[in-house]
This record gives C-alpha cells, structure tokens and sequence, in this order.
C-alpha cells in the first residue's frame, strides 16, 4: 500500500459526539470494524483510514445535525456515496465520522417538460435512467461504476458521454448543500441559466466534500436519442487511433462516445468477454440523432478512419450488439485484472490536449516498458482524457516503487504538455503534491483562502486537495 499521513486527531470531541450521535440514531450508527474499514478507501493502493463511526443519514436534516454536533466539538466529518473514488477520496486520515448517503437515494422529482430532475444524492446513475427510461429520458453522465449521483457531482466525474454531453459541471443546475456549521443553503434556482452573484453550484462541484455536504442535486437531462449506433475500428498503433480522434473532432463530428483501448487491453478482453477482436489499438464509437444522421456520422467517420489506417470498421444499431461492445468496455478493469491474476489493479488519469493524446499515449507505453511495469491503457479519447491501469503484484516492493514512479511521472508529463494531473478521478489524497506544479501557488492560495472562509476549522474532509 502507499503510505499517506495520519493527521493529528482530536480524541476527546469524538468520543463526545459519538455519544451524542450513537443516542440520536441507534443502529444507524455503526462503530464495528469492518464496516468502518469498508468506509475507508477500498479501491486505490492508498492505505485504508478508516473513520471512527459511519453514520447512515435518511434526510437533510439529519445531515445537519450529524454536522452541527461535529461542529461544536471541532470533529470531522467524510461525506460517502458508493465508495468508487480511486485517489483515497473518503479516507479519514484524522478520524471523525462517515456520513453514508446511501439511504438517501430517493428521485424527489422529475420535470420533463424542462428536462430536468431532482434526486437525493445515495441515488446512483444507474437508478436513475431506470426511473426515468419511460418517460423518454436519460442522464448522459457515464463513469463506468455505478456511483451515486452526489459523489460524481462532489468528484465531478464524467466518463465515456463526456465528448458529447459534457460532464457534472455541465449538467449539475442547482445543490442542496450542508455547510460546515450544518446550515443548508440552494446554490441556485433550476433556471438554465443566471447572472445572479457567485457560481456556487460549480464551487461545489468538484470539491470533494471539502467545503459542504450536498443533500439534493437538480440536473440536466436528455431526450432519448431516435436512433443510436456503435461502432469499433481497429489500427495498426496508438498514434493512428490518436490522429483519428483528432481529425474527428476537428471535423466536428458529434460522437457521443469515443474510446481508445491500446492492444493489451483488447487482448484482456478477448479472453475475458469471450470477444474475436484483431489484438490492436481499437477505437469503441457511439453516434446519437436521427437515422439519417447517425448513418451520416458513421459513414463520415469510416471515410476519416480509413484515412488513418483504420481496418475492420463495423457499425451497428442493433440493441444485443450495442450493450455486448460498451459492456466489454466496462468490463475492462476485470478483464485487465483477470489478465494478470493476483494483481492489484491501480488506476490512475491524466487529461491533454486532444492535439497532444498521441504523444502522451506514446510516451506512456514507452515509459512503462522502461519501468517493467504492465500498465494498459484505456481513454475517453474525444475530450484527450486517458487512464493507465497498472497492474501491480503489492508484495512486490521493488514493483509499487516503480509503478509510484511511473505514476508521478505521468503527472508530471500531463502537467508539461498544458493538460492535468486527473481528468475525472479528483485530487484526494494521490494526487495532492501535482495541484500547485498544474495551477501555481497563487491559484492554490485562492482555494486555500475559499476552504477556510467556508470551513474555519477544517473539519469537511480534512487531508485531501489542498496540499499540506
């Protein structure tokens, strides 16, 4: 595991509250060990930091409490949806209490004339494009995990819909947020649009539990397309498949979907998805519209794709055909896992521009062959955001060292060619020391100055962004 620091914890408040608490909620409030080791972060190579009690909220209100009485005893509090965060998100370096959402997963309210919703934030993206698939609507937002709804808004999450329909920036319109002295405040009305004072929805998104608690979300929905098609293309390298992406988007395009997989994990995935894919870099595509269009878009990006090197183009709009090629695409840390049996599988992303995603792909299959390390690649490529899985034995220290290295060094070659350290997995605790060398220290001041105007003593989900 890698090692993070515990912060100095204050013992006497949490005992306090834990009294309070364990009162006020019964069972709701659980102090074993394993659940709270559960609450800890489960799915990174960071070390687990488990918090002192999880505490399952059913309202805003109860919210609330939980915040107001940590409060006044200067105890922190971790705010938990599902727990698919890879950059130790929901870690507890300093103790205090979990707050687990999961319960609140209720769709409050659906406006489909307006096409929007409102939903508590345990509901995950999986539920609600269930609730809502009968009136004709969707949530486009697909990370891949079925997470909840407030931890994608809280990590402003996007995945493989992104090229098109943005990610939770986009179609968040309005938070139910809990402050850090357990006020609610609405960061904005549902209006699509506002020039009414400072963008707090968007302060909120993206903060990672750091500066409130969000209990409701209102959000952008979308129209079933009429039609939608897949589509995969193979290529000779992932050079080819890069400039494909980019002559693609520099055509204009509108793919809803785009994804790079290199060879080895199209391999991972024949063996797993029992699939009969050529073992070369693979382009997975999705068009939306009308039939006409989508018939337009895939001919246009077959002619683009030719031009580039692509072979065994194949489309398809059929419903069995569609969910089998984005269910291999989901299943794609499994098969990676199942590839090298034993391993851990650590994901890290990293976000270029489109125009350098050729060259960061490159470099990074080079440097890994460099470091020993088996590290496939896969990416949302349409908007140059790209993940590394490495695939590590965790007994091998030698190994964890080198793939630490690897990991950095990624870090660092994003940051170099104008891009980010994370395009989608969040800062937490992993990725920390590259925010000041992506945005300088006088932007990181700023959000410095943000965290203590909002949470003086430092107790929403302490340890994480901002660097120490």
């Amino acid at each position: 595991m890698v090692q993070v620091a515990d912060l100095p914890r204050n013992d006497t408040g949490i005992a306090t509250v834990l009294g309070v608490l364990k009162q006020q909620f019964g069972d709701r409030c659980q102090t074993g060990t394993s659940i709270r080791e559960q609450h800890g972060h489960t799915t990174t190579w960071i070390r687990n930091q488990a918090p002192d009690a999880v505490i399952f909220a059913g309202s805003t209100q109860e919210v609330s409490d939980i915040v107001t009485a940590c409060a006044a005893h200067k105890v922190p509090i971790i705010a938990y949806g599902t727990g698919t965060s890879l950059e130790g998100n929901v870690n507890a370096p300093a103790g205090g209490i979990c707050i687990d959402m999961t319960q609140m997963d209720m769709v409050l309210e659906v406006n489909a004339g307006d096409l929007d919703c409102r939903v508590q934030p345990g509901v995950t993206r999986e539920a609600l494009n269930t609730h809502l698939r009968d009136q004709g609507l969707f949530f486009p937002i697909d990370p891949g995990a079925n997470a909840s709804l407030g931890g994608m808004a809280a990590t402003r999450a996007s995945g493989t819909n992104a090229v098109r329909y943005g990610t939770m920036k986009d179609n968040v319109l309005s938070l139910e947020v809990v402050l850090a002295d357990g006020s609610i405040i609405r960061t904005a009305s549902r209006a699509r649009k506002s020039s009414a004072g400072y963008d707090l929805t968007r302060l909120m998104v993206g903060s990672e539990g750091t500066l409130g608690i969000i209990t409701e979300i209102t959000l952008r929905l979308q129209g079933i397309p009429e039609a939608i098609s897949a589509a995969s293309c193979s290529f000779p390298s992932v050079s080819a498949a890069s400039q494909t992406v980019m002559a693609v988007i520099q055509y204009g395009l509108p793919v809803a979907r785009i994804e790079l997989l290199d060879a080895t994990v199209v391999k991972a995935l024949n063996a797993y998805s029992k699939l009969s894919l050529p073992e070369t870099p693979l382009l997975l595509l999705e068009f939306h519209g009308s039939e006409a269009s989508v018939v337009e878009q895939s001919e246009t990006f077959g002619m683009l794709a030719d031009e580039h090197g692509g072979s065994g183009y194949h489309a398809t709009s059929t419903t069995e055909e569609r969910n089998k090629l984005w269910q291999a695409r989901h299943d794609a840390y499994w098969a990676m896992l199942a590839y090298r049996p034993g391993a851990k599988g650590v994901a890290t992303d990293v976000c270029v521009p489109i125009s350098r995603l050729a060259d960061a792909v490159g470099a990074a299959e080079i440097k890994a062959q460099e470091l020993r390390l088996i590290a496939p690649v896969v990416g949302h490529a349409g908007d140059g955001n790209f993940h590394a899985s490495l695939l590590l034995d965790m007994d091998d220290a030698d190994e964890v060292a080198r793939g630490q290295q690897f990991v950095s060094w990624l870090n660092d070659l994003a940051i170099s060619m104008g891009g980010t350290c994370t395009g989608e997995h969040g800062i937490g605790q992993g990725k920390r020391a590259y925010l000041v060398k992506e945005l300088g220290a006088g932007t990181v001041g700023v959000m410095a100055a943000i965290k203590h105007a909002l949470d003086p003593d430092n107790i929403l989900n302490p340890g994480k962004i901002l660097p120490n």
